[in-house]
């Protein structure tokens, strides 16, 4: 994944880019969105973790057919004990993940609010096309661009075509909500989906030279009638039910492949 339009796999090594794909991290979020794909799989929550001591962090692997397979989450916050959601979070444990862990492809998978003028329903899941941020407003120029930080998600044709999910772009910021200014950058960079980690992923992936891929579940309609807190609550844990099935083709799909084979 590279910035401003560029192809990931242009910047990779020929002999990365046909090596088989052996290791896949899911970055997540929430560990509602993590345990259904978590149980899936049968993996188990590693007690010596390998992403540092004393963290909040939580880490789970196993390993199916072909693949090793982690999935980490950012775990609950220690003063309030709910999940450590947003963006910052997000960039650490991908960070700490790709030092210790050394995949090969990076799945950010979660929940999402999806705008029904772009198509999008409840209970879709997208794979996301490229990834930009809605809340660093920054006017002056080339730091405008830097703020909106766009970067290509890895291409995986062959995925879209097996799995015939939908594409659209990943907006990102570290509220639930959207102001009217939020509202105002998501519309003008041609947004489909809003999210509180994508564009953090895809910043330190890029950073570090892994692919990476979207996988976003609609928990909520961001131009809908309902208020958004409601309609994600009301919608999390069937919309997670989605999001596991779609990961689980994801991973029978990658397993015995090539990254050029996505």
């Amino acid at each position: 994944m590279a910035p401003h339009g560029e192809d990931e796999s242009s910047n990779m090594d020929k002999s990365e880019i046909h090596r088989p794909i052996s290791t896949v991290v899911f970055v997540i979020a929430m560990q509602a969105e993590a345990l259904p794909l978590v149980n899936k799989f049968g993996l188990s929550e590693t007690t010596d973790s390998p992403l540092g001591k004393g963290l909040p962090w939580v880490l789970y692997h196993g390993v199916h057919k072909d693949l090793g397979i982690y999935v980490v989450c950012p775990g609950r916050d220690a003063a309030l004990g709910i999940d450590s959601v947003g963006t910052v979070p997000a960039s650490l444990i991908t960070f700490a993940s790709i030092q210790a862990l050394k995949p090969d492809i990076i799945i950010n998978a979660g929940t999402c609010g999806g705008f029904k003028v772009k198509g999008a329903n409840i209970g879709d899941v997208f794979l996301a096309s490229d990834v930009v941020f809605h809340d660093r407003r920054i006017p002056i120029p080339m730091f405008d661009l830097y703020g909106v930080g766009l970067r290509q998600a890895f291409s995986t044709p062959n995925l879209h075509k097996e799995l015939n999910l939908k594409i659209g772009r990943l907006s990102t910021g570290d509220s639930l909500d959207m102001s009217t200014q939020d509202e105002t950058l998501i519309i003008a960079n041609d947004a489909t989906l809003k999210d509180m980690e994508g564009a953090a992923v895809a910043y330190v992936a890029d950073l570090l030279k892994v692919p990476v891929v979207f996988l976003k579940a609609v928990t909520d309609l961001v131009d809908g009638d309902k208020p958004t807190a409601e309609e994600f609550l009301q919608n999390l844990a069937v919309v997670t039910s989605a999001l596991e099935e779609t990961a689980t083709k994801v991973i029978n799909f990658i397993n015995g492949k090539n990254l050029s084979d996505l």
